[in-house]
This record gives C-alpha cells, sequence and structure tokens, in this order.
C-alpha cells in the first residue's frame, strides 16, 4: 500500500530491523526478487506521479539490491515509452542474487546501459540507485564523484528507499549525499528518514509497504515512533464547573539582567497553553515589564534564593533556566529549584550549570537541549552529538533519568525506559531566538494540568514544531511571540476544552 508523507505510519526501524522485516517476508513465501518487482514499480508509479509530463530517465545503478530496483524502474520506463539509460557505477558483472536477475531483464529489454564516468551526461529525471540502507561508513569512490555529478545537474532526482549517503539509523551524511526531491522508500520507514540532515536530502517521502503482512510490522521491535495526529497524547477535556486550582501552577524561574525578555516568553507560553496559574521569579527591574506584558501572571522580583522557599511550597511546577544566566544569582535560584520536590523542566542556561555539575538534576524531569548544550552534558562534540542524534538522546536519558527533548531538525523525545520519538514537522523560519523558551513554558504549561514527563514532552513538541510550520508560511521574521497564538489554536484542535 502507497503513502504519502501526510500519511505515514507510525513506527519507525533501524537498518537492521528493515533487513529482518525483509528477511521475514521471504521466509514467509514472498520470493526475494517479487518484493523488488514490487519495490519497482512503487517507484514507477510515485516519479510518474511526481513528474506527469516526463518521459525521460537517467538511472544511476550501484551494485546491490537497491541497485536491481533501478535496473526494473529502467524496464518499466522503457516499456512504457520512455527514453531511458542506465549509467552503472559498478561493473553489472559484480551483481549477484535478484540484482543480477534485474540486470539480465533490464538486457532483455534492450535498455540503454553503460559505465558511468564523470563526463558522463544526465538528463531529464535522474533516479538514484546507487547505496541502499546497508551503508555505514563514508561514501567512497566512484560514488562520491557520482553523488556529486547528481547534485550538480540541477536536475529532477527520486532516490530509491533512501537517498544515497544518508545513514538509515541517524539521518547524518556519510560524506556526501544525494540531495532528493522525491524518495520512495520501502517495507518500513527508517528514522534516519526523519531526524538530522534528512529534511535537507529526503524531499517528498512515498512510502509503501510491499504488501507485507501487518502482523509481521505488528509484532516487530522498533526503534522509534513518529509523532503523528493519530497517536498524540490528549488533555482531558474540562468539566464546565471547572476551576483554575484544577490545572496547575506553573513557575518559572530566570531573567537575569539583559535576558528578561527569555522569561516573559515562557511564562506567556504557560498561560496560553492552558496553566491554571502562573508564577515568574525574576530580577526586581524586571517587574514592571513582566506586569505590563502579562498581567495575569504574579510576579516576584527576587534577589536570592532565600525568597523562592516560600512559593516553592505552593506551586505545582518549575521551568527554570530560561535568561537565567550563569552567574551567582541564577546558580542559587538553580540550587532551590534543585531540591524541590516538582515535576519540572530545564532549559537554557540550566542545562549549562547541569553539565558544569553545580547543581543535581531532580529525577523525572524534562531537559530540553539544543545539540550544543547536549553535547556539553554528554563531554562530547557538537558533531558527534548530530553524528547520531538517537544514541545522544537516548545517553542523555539515561545519565539523567530524565525525559530529554534533543531539539533541532526532527527534534527527538527520549524516555529512560527507552521509548524515543521523533517530530519531523517544523519551518527553516523557525531559526531564529526565544523559540527554546516558548517550548519550555508549553512543557511546563501540559505538566501543570496533570500529563506525565514524556506526554507533555511529546504534545508540546509536536505542537510547537506544527505552530512553527503554520506561521513558517509567512517567510523570514517569524518571531518566537508569533507561534503562541498558533500553540493555543493548535491544543484547542487537538484537545478540545469543552466535549
Amino acid at each position: 500500500m502507497p503513502h504519502t508523507k501526510d500519511e505515514l505510519p507510525d513506527a519507525l526501524y533501524s537498518a537492521a530491523q528493515v533487513r529482518g522485516l525483509d528477511a521475514s517476508l521471504i521466509a514467509a513465501g514472498t520470493p526475494g526478487f517479487e518484493l523488488m518487482q514490487r519495490a519497482a514499480r512503487a517507484t514507477w508509479r510515485a516519479l510518474v506521479r511526481q513528474w506527469p509530463s516526463a518521459n525521460e530517465l537517467s538511472v544511476l545503478a550501484g551494485h546491490g539490491n537497491n541497485a536491481g530496483d533501478g535496473y526494473l524502474v529502467a524496464v518499466l520506463a522503457r516499456r512504457a515509452g520512455w527514453s531511458v539509460r542506465v549509467l552503472a557505477v559498478a561493473d553489472p558483472q559484480r551483481l549477484q542474487g535478484d540484482a543480477a536477475r534485474a540486470h539480465a531483464e533490464a538486457v532483455a529489454e534492450n535498455v540503454s546501459i553503460e559505465a558511468w564516468s564523470p563526463q558522463s551526461t544526465l538528463r531529464a529525471i535522474v533516479l538514484d540507485a546507487l547505496l541502499g540502507t546497508g551503508l555505514s561508513g563514508e561514501v567512497r569512490e566512484p560514488y562520491a564523484s557520482a553523488i556529486a555529478a547528481i547534485n550538480a545537474s540541477g536536475l529532477p532526482v527520486a532516490a530509491v528507499d533512501i537517498p544515497s549517503g544518508l545513514c538509515a539509523d541517524t539521518g547524518r551524511i556519510l560524506g556526501c549525499a544525494v540531495r532528493a526531491d522525491l524518495t520512495v522508500t520501502f517495507i518500513a520507514l527508517k528514522l534516519g528518514l526523519f531526524t538530522g540532515d534528512a529534511a535537507d536530502n529526503v524531499g517528498d517521502l512515498v512510502f509503501n509497504d510491499l504488501q507485507a503482512d501487518p502482523q509481521l510490522l505488528a509484532g516487530a521491535a522498533i526503534s522509534a515512533r513518529r509523532l503523528s495526529t493519530a497517536n498524540l497524547p490528549r488533555l482531558a477535556s474540562r468539566a464546565p464547573v471547572a476551576h483554575k486550582g484544577q490545572f496547575g501552577h506553573v513557575l518559572l524561574i530566570g531573567g537575569d539582567r539583559g535576558f528578561g525578555g527569555a522569561i516573559l516568553l515562557s511564562a506567556q507560553s504557560a498561560l496560553r497553553s492552558g496553566a491554571g496559574m502562573v508564577s515568574v521569579a525574576t530580577r526586581s527591574e524586571h517587574v514592571p515589564a513582566a506586569l505590563a506584558r502579562i498581567p495575569e501572571a504574579m510576579v516576584l522580583g527576587t534577589s536570592s534564593a532565600n525568597q523562592l522557599m516560600g512559593l516553592l511550597g505552593k506551586v505545582s511546577v518549575l521551568v527554570v533556566g530560561p535568561g537565567l544566566g550563569q552567574t551567582a544569582w541564577g546558580r542559587s535560584l538553580l540550587s532551590a529549584a534543585s531540591n524541590a520536590p516538582l515535576p519540572q523542566v530545564w532549559d537554557a542556561d540550566a542545562l549549562n550549570l547541569l553539565a558544569e555539575a553545580h547543581v543535581r538534576l531532580p529525577k523525572g524531569c524534562v531537559i530540553t537541549p539544543h545539540p550544543g548544550e547536549a553535547a556539553r552534558l554528554l563531554g562530547l562534540s557538537t558533531a558527534e552529538v548530530q553524528a547520531d542524534r538517537p544514541a545522544a538522546a537516548r545517553a542523555l536519558s539515561e545519565k539523567y533519568t530524565a525525559v530529554v527533548v534533543l531539539k533541532g531538525a526532527g527534534s527527538l523525545i527520549a524516555n529512560p525506559d527507552g521509548r524515543l520519538a521523533v517530530c519531523h514537522q517544523g519551518h527553516p523560519a523557525m531559526a531564529t531566538a526565544g523559540l527554546g523558551d516558548v517550548l519550555a513554558g508549553l512543557v511546563g504549561a501540559l505538566l501543570a494540568q496533570g500529563m506525565d514527563a514524556y506526554d507533555a514532552a511529546c504534545l508540546g513538541v509536536w505542537l510547537h514544531a506544527n505552530a512553527g510550520a503554520q506561521e513558517g508560511k509567512s517567510g523570514r521574521g517569524l518571531a518566537a511571540s508569533d507561534l503562541i497564538p498558533a500553540i493555543r489554536q493548535l491544543l484547542e484542535e487537538q484537545a478540545p476544552c469543552l466535549k
């Protein structure tokens, strides 16, 4: 069954898991060559839908089953009357098994097959059938040069199963990768199609399960879940007699000198996301601005942690870190928060201070690092975090016994029990300051309304990303505060306040 990116399955798998599913399908009675033919037909249908007026195809074929898929697509295009040429980057004589059979079928169909060279000319639609999901190390020659030629061609590009050079497990570019306009992937979705560098390389994603037995998929282990409207946690509707005391009291701590806006963004987000009451502890000089901007909040001018003690016993959730700074003032407030037995969200400078081991993170919290903060928390480089984002998110969750939101393209949410979710929505206009502050306040509000930490993080990330996608349609100049009304609207659509 084919799927577009708007109706994809939720389950995400590693490359090894998908190979296991493929082997199980064959063991259950579906010949491998039949699966290859199904993959080719799915790719061909997607090509025709994507480019209905096209009539010429250039196929770049490698040496494995990915190449076999490419040869069979070439056969289908030839039979449809297209002008077709296969450029063999690997010697076809090296092909084995089903891929060799696919090559023989292309030869029998009189498909033009020639050896690829850097001087080869690409024309019309380019089909990437070079490297599949088994790639683990860096792309080597001649594949690197072939990928460079594809990317430099300026032509429409479709990828078979995964863009060559993109890691199926992590979404990392392995030296170089094809930038596809369309990717047609099979049997089960790979995690690497949804995080890391994937957004720059995958293009439109079409999925086909190759008629796999649903029972086989249902019983298989998965790597992660893709967040979608079908599986999002939901806030309960409110009774007509509801009152503010039933929906939590969020205390937001931060806003050192020069950073007062961050904590106000968080507070406004918490208020508009449904928290019953919102308090802010910040520098005294920020109190007038806070009251002017958010008169619904209770604002405490705070010069030392001692002033927090009475308030900590009255609130239900803490959000700590936006604009907190790393001076003695911020350190003392964070220390007080760390000793409070409350659900908490730590962001920004709270994480930087945590990385320096100045404070202990209470168990059961949500932390929301960007890749640089994650690197400091793990003692790695940012490049090492980005090289395997799923592993970094899981490592942080295990190290701190916390729910981790690893922000970035394809945000990941990791739970200490091993669950991992990915949110691949968003928009490049979201590359602006303050959006993390909005997310922290949103997650705090969801915690205050009774959600557990993992559910609050998953729902918060999805709302935040989709609000960004919605507001990003207007283009550059997106402000963090623009997301707050959109989040409120999406939350109501997803979980209406009244039944």
